[in-house]
């Protein structure tokens, strides 16, 4: 499995930014694809893994895209059937998109990228730097260029392989309940399976617990990927997809009046926000509330709709616990009014242990939580893939396994994650994403509460974010 040949591409690939997600999946797309070294162009706004691009006789242009040069520098880069692979910072998805769609070449990316200061400028109001504006934005696009070559938007671990967990974990639980379902064959299928089970929330729960042998240091920010997009996302409004069962509204919560209305975001930066969660290996711990796109694809997935009329939606958000060091850094990042710290430190080589333990966690159904996900360790990651690390191979081979989908489906326009094959993503994926599991639980975000100090909690619905929120 890991010297199969998924799809054969003939044409040129144009890599637009290389930091630790794009010097990580080189080596995948060189081992997966039939495509040669001279097809390939880097382009990014940093030295940053120059020798790598050296090392496999890839062309690297180190020049910042902005808004005034984009277009010029990229224009004659692409023709009809070439692909851009998205995985920058501070360069427009949307932008991106209108080019290669005008072009005729296929698009992927792992989240949708505002240009500089669209998630932290405050003169922008706080709806306008959400996810949820960003991906309306994108959304638009479809239905501007339909039909048109595929563009893949946020096809990264998270948001992208988490959607075809929920899909796995979504027929395990049927299954396991001896509810006979055939595949579902639609969106409104699988909502109406998710409503049928009875789930009330999905969080995408993740644990990271790599640590390295040199310790975090005072003014510095350490994480196992990309720092600069880590604290962008943290910087923004904390969002999640609201559910139908929801009886308390946060008080900072806030709904849009655009768009399909199924998240809501609160008036407080993601990475200041903490929710109760829970994974097998872990136990219950404390995540932070990141804003992500599948908080808000899932959600809308799995809407149910009748006449016109919401009737089912889980509540659906990322509860983040990232490495240790990672955790340090924003607890300092915030003691400094959210002002970035002097020093950044990826570690990938210096890590000496851990596991990055990401999946989906279903809760509501009758044999308990669900949670159905990927455990890589580092060793287990150093031996199947160079130039990664435990958390950046399961962005690597999403990013694999949804170029592979794209090239063989080169006309589907403007897709999510959840308008993808899950089953084919997660063949190509599988090899890259250690031990695959499923587990039940019986956890609930009430589990312990009020031992030390009394609490307004409501036993008869666990699942509402009332109960669920603490920070």
């Amino acid at each position: 499995m890991l010297d199969t040949k998924h799809a054969v591409f003939r044409g040129r690939l144009v890599i637009v930014g290389f930091g630790s997600i794009g010097q990580g999946v080189l080596p995948l797309l060189l081992r997966h694809l039939e495509i040669e070294p001279r097809q390939i162009s880097i382009i990014t706004a940093e030295p940053r893994g120059r020798e790598e691009a050296l090392e496999y006789g890839i062309a690297f242009d180190e020049t910042p895209l902005t808004r005034d040069n984009y277009r010029s520098k990229l224009s004659p880069m692409l023709e009809r059937g070439d692909f851009l692979l998205n995985l920058s910072v501070d360069v427009s998805s949307v932008a991106l998109i209108e080019l290669c769609q005008e072009k005729g070449a296929l698009y992927l990316d792992t989240c949708i990228e505002p240009w500089p200061g669209g998630y932290t400028d405050p003169n922008l109001p706080p709806a306008a730097r959400s996810n949820y504006a960003l991906r309306e934005s994108a959304l638009a696009l479809r239905r501007r260029f339909a039909p048109g070559p595929t563009a893949v938007l946020t096809h990264g671990a998270n948001p992208g392989l988490v959607s075809h967990f929920v899909k796995q974990a979504l027929l395990d639980v049927a299954r396991d309940a001896g509810i006979a379902a055939s595949m579902p064959a639609s969106r409104a299928d699988w909502a109406r399976l998710a409503q049928r089970l009875g789930i009330k929330a999905i969080h995408i729960a993740e644990r990271d617990t790599q640590v390295a042998n040199v310790p975090k240091s005072p003014g510095e920010f350490v994480n196992t990927w990309s720092i600069d997009g880590f604290v962008s996302e943290g910087s923004q409004p904390a969002e999640l997809g609201w559910g139908t069962h929801e009886r308390h509204f946060p008080a900072d919560g806030r709904q849009h009046d655009f768009g399909g209305r199924a998240a809501i975001y609160l008036l407080r930066p993601g990475a200041g926000t903490l929710v109760r969660s829970w994974t097998p290996l872990e136990g219950s711990y404390h995540g932070f509330l990141i804003t992500h796109g599948e908080s808000i694809s899932i959600a809308d997935f799995l809407t149910v709709t009748e006449g016109g009329e919401t009737r089912y939606r889980p509540t659906c958000h990322y509860a983040y616990h990232p490495c240790d060091d990672a955790v340090l850094s924003l607890h300092e990042f915030a003691g400094k009014n959210w002002q970035l710290q002097n020093r950044k430190r990826l570690i990938v080589d210096e890590i000496t242990a851990g596991i990055d333990e990401l999946g989906v966690l279903l809760m509501g159904a009758a044999k308990g939580v669900y949670w159905y996900g990927s455990r890589l360790t580092i060793d287990e990651s150093r031996r199947v893939a160079p130039h990664n690390n435990a958390t950046s191979l399961q962005v690597t081979a999403a990013v694999l396994g949804g170029m592979v989908w794209a090239l063989e489906h080169p006309q589907a326009g403007v897709v999510e994650p959840e308008d993808l094959d899950f089953q084919r993503v997660l063949e190509v994926a599988r090899p890259y994403l250690g031990e695959i599991v499923g587990v039940y639980g019986d956890w609930t975000p009430l589990q312990g509460r009020g031992r030390l100090f009394p609490e307004d909690l409501d036993p008869s619905d666990p699942w509402q974010f009332k109960n669920i929120r603490v920070g």
